[in-house]
Parts: structure tokens; C-alpha cells; sequence
């Protein structure tokens, strides 16, 4: 750099211009001004918590809609209640909102107990809010105009492409959706409040930044059904939540969500489940034909696996011309998720996928028949695929 003498002192070139340039001078005070205010707030907006940053994002709207999966279970109905909670007292409504049906019996039984009563939309038109928000699942499904919805945040524990427009909190290793919650509330320090409440739940009436008895109590059942009972498919995080949330719970109304009466169509499906079954050590396979309770499969799937010398598992069934996928695997070697995705890739319409331990899906009976472009699959084909793909042969 130039510089010139002044009195024996060296003064930049610079400095000279900029005396002679006071607005240059000003300008550059403005530019470091605002470089120093962007670092500083992107210094704050890393320290806050996702749970932090969720809550500041949700506030800035009047109204949300908080989209529950089809047929949600007790993972995502409790999410969806802590997502109002999060905005408690603040000038932001929720909706909370599902496709589909609540069915099985545990699932019917969280409704039940704690008096909830969630929104049920048929088509994107039924959402009402500024924002949708998902949770337990990163991508709108089961109704018509969902690839229409353009979420502003996503919180799932499931594998997928999904994502929110400001927020996205997926955390795929995790046993469920409700454990990231539990997680927000404790990082916000939030206190538990009517420990010994009567079992319902009024958002609106519940205090801010107090975590509700029966919210608590639903959240503790969601990572417990989705873990069963954290001993699948879960990690520290589920049992730090689990221990977070046991001082705030009820373990009466737990029992109550967690033991309802079993329908009797699932105790028959579940016998022709271990009827039909075949056996290639250590993999299972059935077929229970035709089913009016979809539901029934999965809970089929969760007694098959506890045979002896079965460690991986896959029940089909089929109602109103569309055949139903429930697997479950213990084994380390099979991602049972992949192992039907696998099963179902070159099928038209098909879907399949999930978890190491948890996996489902559904084809079309037509598209398996040989509709679309592909040669069809037979039932025997499929069941040949299924256990291909547990061996790790597809």
C-alpha cells in the first residue's frame, strides 16, 4: 500500500481519501454495521433449540393446521397435541387435523381416554390455516390434493425426502416422533402441570409452557408403542424422553390407553396368520386372505414374530381390492423397510418401506395382476420375493 509522510508519521494513502470522502467513511461504517447485526443474529439463531426456533416460526402465523399421517396412531396424535401445546398462549391457533381413520384398538383407546377430538379432512380444500404443519410423517398422503400441500414445517422420526419450507426436524434413528417432542419441552424447561388430571386434554385451557398430565401421559405412550415398549428400535434419546416425561405422566390412564379390548376379527386374523404361515428359519411368511380391519395385519405381524426361531416376518392381506403389507424384523440382518420396498419396486401403484424394524405397504391386486407396464406377480411370486428380499437375495 502507498503511503506518504506527514510530519514524520506515516499516514495511508487510504486515510487520505477517505478525509476527503466522508461518505465513503459512512458507507463502510454501514456494511460493517450490518455485517456485525447478521453475525450476531445468526450467532442467536444457532444457540436456540429446534424446539425454540419451531416455536418462533409457528408464532408468526395466526392460524396452523397440524396434519396428522392417515389413520394416525398414538405416535402422531400425541405430536400433533404437543405441536398446539408448543403455541399455548400465544396469538397462534391450531387445527389438528387427519385423513383416513383412527381403528385399531390402542389407537381408538388414546382418542378415548383422553377426549380428544382431532379434525377429519377428505380432500386439501378441508385444511383450514395459514400453515401446514406435519408431523410424524415428512410428506402429505391419503387424501386428494396432498402433493399440493407445501408444509412450513416438518417433524417426523421416519426415513424420506420431505421437508419443511422453514423448519425441518427428522430424526429417522429415533424410535418416535413423540421422543423429539419430549425433547423440545424439556430443552424450553417447560414444567409439568395437573399431575393428577381427570384425563382430558383442553389445549386452550392448559397453561403456557407447562406440559399437561395428559399430554404427558400421550406422549409416553406414543414412543412406547412405536418402541414396543423401548425395546425396538430405539435409541438413549427414547429413554431420556421416556425418563423426562415419567414425572409428569398418569400411569392409570397409560394402562387404560395401553390395554383396551382386543376386536374379535383381530384375534381371528391373528389365528390365520399362525395357520398359514410358512417357515424358512428364520423368516416368516402369511397370507390371511381377505380382512374388512386392515389394522388386524400388522398386530398379525406383531404375534407371528414372536415365534421361536423366527426373527423376521411379513403378513399380507387384502381388503376392497388392495393387498396390505405389515413386516417386522429382530434380526440385524434384514432392514425390513427396504427388504418391501425391495418387494414391490417394478409394481405399478405399489408402495412399501419403513423402518429397520417396522416396515408395511400396499399394491394394488389389479397393477400385481399384470395392469400397467409390468408382466404382473403372481401370489406365489410375491411370497417368493418376500423371502428373497429377508435373505438378502433381491
Amino acid at each position: 500500500m502507498t503511503r506518504v509522510a506527514v510530519g514524520g508519521l506515516q499516514v495511508d494513502a487510504a486515510a487520505a481519501v477517505a478525509s476527503e470522502n466522508p461518505l465513503l467513511i459512512a458507507g463502510v461504517a454501514v456494511v460493517l454495521l450490518t455485517l456485525l447485526g447478521a453475525g450476531i443474529w445468526v450467532r442467536r439463531y444457532l444457540s436456540r433449540t429446534p424446539g425454540e426456533r419451531l416455536r418462533r416460526t409457528l408464532t408468526g402465523y395466526d392460524q396452523i393446521a397440524v396434519l396428522m399421517h392417515p389413520n394416525p396412531d398414538p405416535d402422531a396424535m400425541a405430536s400433533a397435541l404437543a405441536v398446539s401445546q408448543l403455541v399455548a398462549g400465544t396469538e397462534t391457533s391450531a387445527s389438528l387435523l387427519y385423513p383416513g381413520e383412527i381403528r385399531r384398538p390402542e389407537n381408538r383407546a388414546f382418542q378415548t381416554v383422553l377426549d380428544l377430538d382431532f379434525g377429519h379432512i377428505e380432500t386439501v380444500e378441508d385444511i383450514d390455516g395459514e400453515a401446514v404443519v406435519l408431523v410424524d410423517h415428512n410428506t402429505a398422503r391419503g387424501f386428494p390434493g396432498a402433493e399440493e400441500v407445501e408444509p412450513v414445517a416438518v417433524i417426523d422420526h421416519h426415513p424420506g425426502n420431505g421437508s419443511g419450507d422453514e423448519f425441518t426436524d427428522i430424526r429417522s434413528d429415533y424410535g418416535a416422533c413423540a421422543t423429539i417432542f419430549a425433547s423440545y419441552f424439556n430443552q424450553l424447561e417447560f414444567e409439568f402441570s395437573d399431575t393428577q388430571g381427570t384425563g382430558s386434554i383442553d389445549i386452550d385451557a392448559a397453561p403456557a409452557e407447562t406440559v399437561p398430565c395428559a399430554l404427558a401421559t400421550g406422549l409416553m405412550y406414543g414412543i412406547q408403542s412405536d418402541t414396543r415398549s423401548l425395546t425396538n428400535g430405539c435409541q438413549s434419546e427414547d429413554f431420556a424422553a421416556a425418563a423426562f416425561l415419567y414425572d409428569g405422566m398418569d400411569s392409570d390412564l397409560l394402562n387404560r390407553i395401553a390395554n383396551p379390548q382386543v376386536d374379535a376379527e383381530v384375534l381371528d386374523v391373528k389365528s390365520r396368520a399362525i395357520g398359514k404361515r410358512e417357515v424358512r428359519a428364520p423368516y416368516a411368511f402369511s397370507d390371511v386372505g381377505e380382512v374388512s380391519n386392515t389394522d388386524a395385519i400388522p398386530q398379525a405381524a406383531d404375534e407371528l414374530e414372536t415365534l421361536e426361531g423366527v426373527s423376521a416376518v411379513v403378513i399380507v392381506g387384502e381388503k376392497e381390492g388392495t393387498m396390505r403389507i405389515a413386516g417386522r424384523s429382530r434380526d440385524d440382518r434384514v432392514h425390513i423397510g427396504r427388504a418391501i420396498e425391495a418387494v414391490v419396486d417394478d409394481i405399478p401403484m405399489a408402495e412399501g418401506g419403513g423402518h429397520a424394524r417396522m416396515g408395511g405397504g400396499k399394491v394394488p391386486v389389479k397393477h400385481m395382476a399384470g395392469l400397467g407396464p409390468s408382466d404382473g406377480v403372481s401370489r406365489d411370486d410375491f411370497r417368493e420375493r418376500v423371502f428373497n428380499a429377508m435373505s438378502g437375495e433381491l
